[in-house]
């Protein structure tokens, strides 16, 4: 998951959890805790997705590194 559709899940999250009536589709559906869910869903996708960028950086480099020392095979 990117960082795009972290934000998206947070902004969508806040929007369920503080814009919309909690009992708008009934008691059975609890729209905030929803939202709530929606918006932990995106805060530990934007974590993840900072925490792992470099690392997913670091290995393309590795592989370009690796592939302009290689001889080319004749």
């Amino acid at each position: 998951m990117g960082v795009g559709v972290s934000i998206f899940f947070l902004t969508l999250g806040a929007i369920l959890r503080f814009a919309i009536e909690p009992d708008v589709l009934g008691e059975d559906v609890h729209i905030d805790v929803i939202g709530l869910i929606f918006m932990i869903v995106g805060a530990v996708g934007i974590v993840l997705s900072v925490v792992l960028a470099p690392k997913r950086g670091q290995t393309s480099d590795d592989r370009l590194m690796h592939r302009e020392n290689t001889p080319p095979d004749a």
